[in-house]
């Protein structure tokens, strides 16, 4: 099924990057969030329909979570963005609540506690929170990540479908990080993760070229976790080994370096590791063999950060710089990948060549951060300049730039993230 996946047809409602996918339980309506502030949510099955809703999120700046609520009867979505806030809607009154949560710094990830509707994790720049929305005081600090006293910028956080009570983390850190929430002591900066896990081959670079996880997940039963470097490649760790152990798996061919980048399992029994790729493309590899088998062009921006795929289908909702989302679904015939050969061979050396390329340049390179904003920058002034040469109105160039004038409020370097 995953050679035979090609693009069906693109939501196109949004007027920014489109940072957050997220499909409900019965995988009936996706929640999409963006840097224009909108969450939508839609009937993704009608190509040619308008969101079923779209309300201002109460943010500030950059959308980075949309996530529907479990067993809410797909009536509640709760949100992050870059602003440090999260905010749950329960839409079926069209009325936001109050503000559950607010990190220092941004707020890049939710997760969906497995056992009840009720309560999440949240990560952000500063801390964990564990949010529980029937209580007065919602969010409770859980964990401080810090080395050497200095905290820990977190871009990942995954609850262990398997193991409730465990969660892990990810940051600028190259361990993945593994948590016990039954362990956790009052004191947070005296909680020391269950489990950490790194490449053994990473641990040895040097310190200036240390590669950091920008997106971690668990397999469908917990039993692996899935990491993804900057600007390095995509490792799978065995969960059932020792803490410190090294990866089983290494899968390799993409490019992720100018975005805060995603990953995800594929299938049923997570059968294949999926990412985007800063070339543009969806890398699809098959996860025993660590071979590629499926190339798709993802993004004309450029960058596909969000890769969300549906609970029962062979179907994958996906975004990135382009602003809009695109579904695909298998229905090409099998010679795909076998046509795209000398493509899928081109693009992979592209992608070394510029990471060697990269790594031998000075330490005052540019980080990746600042690539993606100039890149996102560029493309929106393309735009501008396009709707004037097709005579549109000002009004219409005023609605560009203050797109991207919210980028900058904070006086930092924005960061995109997936689902």
């Amino acid at each position: 099924m995953t050679k035979r996946l090609e693009l069906q047809w693109n939501l196109d409602k949004h007027n920014g990057c489109v940072n957050a996918l997220h499909f409900n339980q019965s995988g009936t309506m996706l929640a999409s969030g963006s840097d224009d502030l909108q969450i939508m949510l839609w009937d993704w099955t009608d190509k040619h329909s308008a969101p079923v809703l779209s309300y201002e999120s109460g943010h500030k700046s950059n959308v980075f979570q949309a996530k529907f609520l479990r067993d809410c009867g797909d009536s509640s979505v709760v949100s992050s963005a870059r602003d440090g806030q999260v905010y749950p809607c329960f839409y079926c009154v069209c009325k936001k609540t109050r503000k559950v949560a607010q990190h220092r710094g941004s707020a890049h990830k939710l997760s969906l506690d497995v056992a009840s509707s009720s309560t999440f994790l949240s990560c952000g720049e500063d801390v964990v929170f564990g949010i529980d929305l029937r209580r007065d005081k919602p969010a409770e600090k859980l964990v401080t990540t810090k080395v050497r006293n200095l905290k820990v910028p977190l871009y990942s956080i995954h609850n262990n479908p398997g193991r409730p009570y465990e969660f892990a983390v990810s940051g600028r850190i190259t361990h993945a990080r593994i948590y016990d929430r039954r362990m956790l002591r009052t004191n947070d900066d005296a909680t020391e993760p269950v489990k950490r896990y790194c490449p053994h081959r990473l641990e040895n670079l040097k310190t200036d070229d240390k590669a950091y996880i920008t997106c971690l997940m668990y397999n469908w039963c917990g039993s692996e976790l899935l990491c993804s470097y900057n600007d390095e490649d995509i490792y799978l760790f065995d969960t059932s080994h020792s803490s410190g152990a090294d990866c089983i798996k290494r899968y390799k061919g993409h490019r992720n370096n100018a975005t805060v980048k995603g990953v995800n399992f594929f299938g049923p029994r997570s059968e294949f590791v999926v990412s985007g790729s800063d070339c543009g493309n969806i890398f699809f590899w098959e996860k025993q063999s660590s071979r590629v088998v499926q190339l798709m062009e993802g993004d004309d921006g450029g960058v596909v950060n969000v890769l969300e795929p549906h609970p029962t289908f062979p179907i994958i909702a996906t975004s990135g710089l382009d602003h809009d989302v695109k579904i695909w679904a298998p229905t090409a015939g099998t010679s795909g990948l076998v046509n795209q050969m000398p493509k899928l061979k081109e693009c992979m050396l592209s992608n070394r060549q510029e990471r060697n390329q990269d790594k031998q340049r000075t330490s005052g390179t540019i980080d990746g951060e600042l690539i993606w904003f100039l890149m996102r920058t560029l493309r929106s002034r393309r735009r501008t300049d396009r709707f004037e040469q097709d005579g549109a109105s000002s009004d219409e160039d005023i609605d560009e730039d203050s797109s991207d004038s919210s980028d900058s409020e904070e006086g930092t370097v924005p960061r995109c993230t997936q689902s």
